[in-house]
Parts: C-alpha cells; sequence; structure tokens
C-alpha cells in the first residue's frame, strides 16, 4: 500500500549520530515505523517516545500523508548539570504515498505509549465482490 521509500534514510541517521544533528522544521529527521493491513484496515505506527500530542501534526493532501512532530527539551532547573544526553530533540517527519484503494477521508489516528497508530480503512472500490453472470440467448440490438 505504500509507494515511497528513502535510500538514504540509514545514511542520515548515522550522520544524526556521529554529527548529534538534531531535526529541525526545514530538515526534519526520519520517524521509525511499521505498516500492515489488519483486516479491513491498514494500520501505520510511528514511534514518537518523550512527544506530547499536541507536538503532532498529520495532514492529508490527497494521497499524500505527511506527519511531523517535534521533541523539545525539558525545561531543568539553573543547578542541573547534564552529564549526558543521547536521545534525539528536534523536529521528526514522515511523508507517505498512500495507495488509491485506501480510503483517506477516514482516517483515525491514536497516540499511546509513545506510539502514534494511525488506521486507514480499505476503500470500499479495492474490497472484492462477485460478479453476477447473465444468461439467455436474447440479443438486443441498440438504435439510435
Amino acid at each position: 500500500m505504500l509507494m515511497r521509500t528513502d535510500p538514504f534514510r540509514e545514511l542520515d541517521r548515522l550522520t544524526q549520530q556521529l554529527l548529534n544533528t538534531t531535526g529541525t522544521w526545514s530538515r526534519p529527521s526520519a520517524m521509525p515505523m511499521d505498516a500492515y493491513r489488519e483486516g479491513e484496515e491498514y494500520v501505520i505506527a510511528l514511534d514518537l517516545p518523550g512527544v506530547s500530542t499536541d507536538a503532532i501534526d498529520i495532514d492529508v493532501e490527497r494521497n499524500m500523508l505527511t506527519v511531523k512532530a517535534e521533541r523539545r527539551p525539558v525545561t531543568k532547573a539553573d543547578d542541573v548539570q547534564v552529564e549526558l544526553s543521547e536521545r534525539p530533540l528536534g523536529v521528526f517527519s514522515r511523508q507517505l504515498v498512500l495507495a488509491d484503494t485506501l480510503d483517506t477521508e477516514h482516517i483515525k489516528a491514536h497516540y499511546d505509549a509513545g506510539v502514534l497508530t494511525l488506521r486507514i480503512p480499505i476503500a470500499e472500490r479495492a474490497k472484492p465482490r462477485k460478479v453476477a453472470i447473465g444468461g439467455g440467448s436474447a440479443h438486443q440490438e441498440i438504435r439510435g
């Protein structure tokens, strides 16, 4: 159901780890995800630990799904000295081209335990159906 991949995603992740860079709105970092079909729905699960729901933005334009989120730094008291900071901060983004067989008008989003789950119903026109076969020897002629 998904049609776009990013061949440079792993290279970006390694560069981010080596240079300790964070995502910005103009150059966001990628977020890990799983995508699978469950019954009559297509499910996309995105890892966003430490992100509040008000910092998540989900947009659908035609068949392009865009998810953006921002993990902001936790405000610390003046007497706190950071010894180690490995959790990435900044902006995370993922764009997916959804197949025409998905009903983008009825996407449901749920956020729990740091995982954003999107459930997209399979469109009625994409579901298997039986086609009736007409019988008989009656032929009709169309005249105009």
